[in-house]
Formats: structure tokens, C-alpha cells, sequence
């Protein structure tokens, strides 16, 4: 007998299960409007309405069994196990009216101790793709005795109903732990799976001790590993691929007791103002077998405008991992020595690169702070800062408070080091300073690697307490110290009071929870009228 679906309730016969590349781009291109072939090779799709995710709409069904362990609140919003079902069969109902369907059976985790076997069942070429790039693909022997951890169904074309309990719009992603299942209503965009799969192993990871992480990783010539967090504008993508580094994985990783994986078998990178010159690697992987989701093109070349955002900022290049030349197969490695904190002050007042004890990294890991520019009114530009818990709130179950716990011990066992590097602004805020060179940067980062700053003399920073470096190979020495480039010294005061507040302000909400020795590791002083 054939493969099929039956044990869920799924009737359809047709059902096209981990098909080759060449396959789904004949699907996409015959039956899903919008797609087309780049004049590199790479198969280009349109999402649908929705070109980014849903957070509002994500639910985790609460149960006994998991309730207490889940940060229930506005990211991790409850849902009953009736309403789940009612969602549930109406997907259900809703891919029994397709006249075939895709499956993806493949692997979240290169480390074969943990990782999860995931069934993926869409109504869209273009998502089966997708899946079979983000997720690690089976061997032909792995396939025939494949057995799913967790199922996934994607409905995404059908709406949620409304008048349904406890639904806020006609998109719903359910998440339920104890039936290992998501649920997938109302949006198309193929983001959706990727991270419902990484909140799964948030949940799961830390059940066993091992530490899941929203980061960026890689492991040079001595099998010294780093991995570098930070949010959206930071450089986490540019400054992990590393020609001098083998890249572990661009975005999701884990931390056990034998060294790091990846979690994904590819990348889902930024596409906007993608160029040869700015992203060697990410350009180069961009070719037949890569998702070009939501760009636009020209139709006549068809040679894609990465910097026209007309349909979404968000556009996006999804492909597999070996896509990239200087990578580490299979994605393992040993603990990692160093641990990068990334973020872009656009207020000007942190140092380009400062040491942080144990406990200072605990606090920084859990305020996940980068600032941006909130925009123009009449000539003029504010900073507005922004914090994410652990640099990726949107996708941890626990409270911040135990993925900073893993951390802590786990860096502690291994004598891990860790670091904030600044590759905001400097000499003034947005608007009167400039951005940190990417070369000044990119020595920082090498010279944490180098271990150059082992032995060089350091200045304590008075309100945040870490260690500031007083020389960097390659770096003017003049730029090490903030306050040193900003005209206005007054000013720099001023702002860096102001964003010492809104540190301390943040952190309360975690206070409670938190450890006090992490609490104390915070910054000092109050704001200064």
C-alpha cells in the first residue's frame, strides 16, 4: 500500500512526499500565482496577504502537563483544547477538498540525541520547498522507517472563522505540545512552520537541560566556537559568515552537554538590499533549489530588485545550507569559547566592545536590547529602544529567567567568555554621530577570537560595570571609550542616563523571577534630569 494520510483523517490520494526540486517547481510554477524563476535560478513566490508572521495569532493550548512550565502571557497566549479542535478539523476538513497535497517528512536538530522528526503536510509547492531547505532531509533507509515526532498541518490558504472562540482575526497558528501538532489557518507565509517548530524545541529543550537559542554560530581553524546573538540590524548574519570561520548555522541553535547544533539544514535570510559586494555568501546561494519570497522583479530579464520593498521590507531567501561555501557539515561542534552579544545603540553611549562577567551576560542575554531609529518629524530623529528577552522573546515557552539559568551554567562549566559589542553609532545619537565601521567591527570580532584582549589594559564602565578594552588591533584607540568621541560630553551623559533607565525599567519586569546576583549585575544609576 501507498503512502497516506488516513491515520489523521486525510482522504486525498495524491500526495507528493519529499519530491525533488525540479517536481515542485513545476507544481509552483503551474498552479501558484506569482511565481516565476529568477535569472539566477531561484524559484520567486508570493506569499499571500501575509508577508511576515502572525505573533498575535499564535496560541499554545494550555494542558496540565505543560501549563506550568509556559511564560503564559501576550507572547504565549492560551488556548483551550476545544477551540484547538474546532481549528483542528476544520484544517483537517479543509485539506480533505484539495486534489493533492505535500509532504514533508525531515529533521529539526543535526545532533541525532535530540533531535525531532517532523512531519509537514501543506496544500503549496512552494512551502514543501521551503520546508525541505529550513529542515535537515532524511536519508532514503531514514525515510522508510521515518516516524514523526510532531505534525504539522498547514491550512494557511483557509481562514480561521471569526466567530470562533477566543479568535482575533481569520489567522491562527496552534500550537498544542501534548498532541504534538501546529495548526496552521488564515496566512501563507512560510515563516510560520519554521518558527513554530523552533517555539517546540524552546518547549522541549530545556526539559532535558539543554539550552535552545535564537543566535547565530560559528567555529574556526582550532574548533574554537562562537555564538553571536542579536536582534534584527544588528550584523548577526553579516559578522557569523566569517571567511576566516566555517558557519554552524545563521539563526537557531542548541546547547548540550557535547557542544552546539543547528537546529535547521538551511538559511532564511533578509533579503532587502541584498548586494554581491555587502553579502558575498548569501548572494552566491541565491540559485536553483533557493525560495525568493515576495521580491520583485523585472519581468523582462527577470533579474530581482532587492531594494524595492513595494510588496513587503520583509522579503526573504530561503536555501539549504551547503548553499554556503565556507560551512561546517554536519553542523556540530564542540562548546562554544565565546559568546557574542550584538547590538546596535543608535543613542551612541555603548562602547564598541566590553567584557562581561557571568552574571552581566545573563543580564544583557535577558534585557536582549538594540536600539533604532524611530524616524523623521520635522527634521528630527529619535532613537527608540527596543528589547527582546534571550534576542528572540517571540519564540520561548519558559521565562526569560530559564533560558539565562542554562546559559549562565552552561558558560560557568565550559569558562565560556562573553562579550557586548556595539555596532551602532558613535561620536553622538543617530543623526549626529555615524555608524561603527563594519572594518572596525569585523577586527573586535577577530580579535575576541585572537584572544587579543587577554592581558590589554581595561576601564571599568561606571554605570554598567563591564570592562572596556583600551586598545584593539586595527581600531583607533580613540573610539574605544564613547564619551571620548561625542563633542558634547554633557550630552553623552545625559543620553547614556536616559538609556541606563530604560534598561532598568525594562528588567522589571523579570525582577521577581530573576536571580538577584543577575538583578545586581544591571546598570547603576538613575536618570539625571
Amino acid at each position: 500500500m501507498g503512502f497516506n494520510l488516513q491515520y489523521i483523517g486525510i482522504e486525498v490520494e495524491k500526495i507528493w512526499r519529499n519530491t525533488s526540486v525540479a517536481g515542485l517547481y513545476e507544481k509552483a510554477l503551474r498552479k501558484e500565482k506569482g511565481s516565476a524563476i529568477s535569472d539566477k535560478g531561484a524559484l520567486m513566490v508570493y506569499s499571500g496577504k501575509k508577508t511576515g508572521r502572525s505573533p498575535k495569532d499564535k496560541r499554545i493550548v494550555r494542558h496540565p502537563e505543560s501549563e506550568q512550565h509556559i511564560d503564559w502571557g501576550a507572547i504565549n497566549i492560551d488556548l483551550d483544547e476545544h477551540t484547538y479542535m474546532v481549528n483542528h478539523e476544520r484544517a483537517v476538513d479543509y485539506l480533505n477538498t484539495r486534489d493533492q497535497l505535500y509532504v514533508v517528512d525531515a529533521y529539526a536538530g543535526w545532533d541525532p540525541k535530540y533531535r525531532l522528526s517532523v512531519r509537514i503536510v501543506c496544500t503549496r509547492a512552494y512551502h514543501a520547498l521551503f520546508m525541505q531547505n529550513m529542515l535537515i532531509m532524511p536519508t532514503e533507509e531514514e525515510l522508510e522507517d521515518f516516524k514523526p515526532d510532531y505534525l504539522i498541518l498547514n491550512a494557511g490558504s483557509f481562514p480561521a472563522n471569526i466567530y470562533t472562540s477566543s479568535m482575533t482575526s481569520k489567522t491562527s497558528i496552534d500550537v498544542n505540545l501534548e498532541r504534538k501538532e501546529i495548526v496552521i489557518l488564515g496566512t501563507e507565509y512560510a515563516g510560520e512552520m519554521k518558527k513554530g517548530i523552533f517555539s517546540i524545541m524552546n518547549y522541549l529543550m530545556p526539559l532535558q537541560n539543554v539550552l535552545s537559542m535564537h543566535c547565530s554560530a560559528n567555529v574556526g581553524e582550532e574548533g574554537d566556537v562562537s555564538l553571536l546573538f542579536g536582534l534584527s540590524g544588528t550584523g548577526k548574519t553579516t559578522l557569523s559568515a566569517d571567511p576566516k570561520r566555517k558557519l554552524i548555522g545563521d539563526d537557531e541553535h542548541c546547547w548540550t552537554e557535547d557542544g552546539v547544533f543547528n537546529i535547521e539544514g538551511g538559511c532564511y535570510a533578509k533579503a532587502i538590499d541584498l548586494s554581491a559586494e555587502n553579502e558575498p555568501d548569501i548572494f552566491e546561494a541565491i540559485r536553483y533549489g533557493t525560495v525568493l519570497e515576495n521580491v520583485v522583479y523585472q519581468e523582462s530579464t527577470r533579474k530581482v530588485d532587492y531594494s524595492d520593498t513595494s510588496i513587503t521590507q520583509n522579503t526573504r531567501a530561503s536555501y539549504p545550507i551547503e548553499y554556503i561555501r565556507n560551512v561546517q557539515i554536519p553542523c556540530v561542534a564542540g562548546h562554544p569559547h565565546h559568546v557574542i552579544f550584538l547590538t546596535a545603540d543608535a543613542f551612541g553611549v555603548l562602547p564598541p566592545v566590553s567584557r562581561l562577567t557571568p552574571e552581566q551576560a545573563s543580564y544583557h542575554f535577558i534585557s536582549g536590547y538594540t536600539a533604532k531609529v524611530a524616524g523623521t518629524e520635522m527634521g528630527v530623529t529619535e532613537p527608540q529602544a527596543t528589547f527582546s528577552a534571550n534576542f528572540g522573546a517571540a519564540f520561548m515557552m519558559w521565562h526569560p529567567n530559564k533560558y539565562a539559568e542554562l546559559l549562565a551554567e552552561k558558560m560557568k562549566q565550559h569558562k565560556t567568555e562573553a562579550w557586548l559589542v556595539n555596532t551602532g553609532w558613535t561620536g553622538g545619537s543617530y543623526g549626529i554621530g555615524s555608524r561603527i565601521k563594519l572594518k572596525y567591527t569585523r577586527a573586535m570580532i577577530d580579535a575576541i577570537h585572537n584572544g587579543s584582549f587577554d592581558g590589554v589594559a581595561t576601564e571599568k564602565d561606571a554605570d554598567f560595570g563591564f570592562d572596556i578594552p583600551l586598545e584593539c588591533p586595527g581600531v583607533p584607540s580613540e573610539i574605544l571609550i564613547p564619551r571620548n568621541t561625542w563633542t558634547d560630553k554633557t550630552g553623552y551623559d545625559r543620553v547614556k542616563a536616559k538609556l541606563v533607565d530604560l534598561f532598568r525599567e525594562n528588567f522589571k519586569q523579570f525582577e521577581e523571577k530573576v536571580n538577584p546576583e543577575i538583578v545586581k549585575a544591571g546598570p547603576k544609576v538613575e536618570v539625571v534630569d
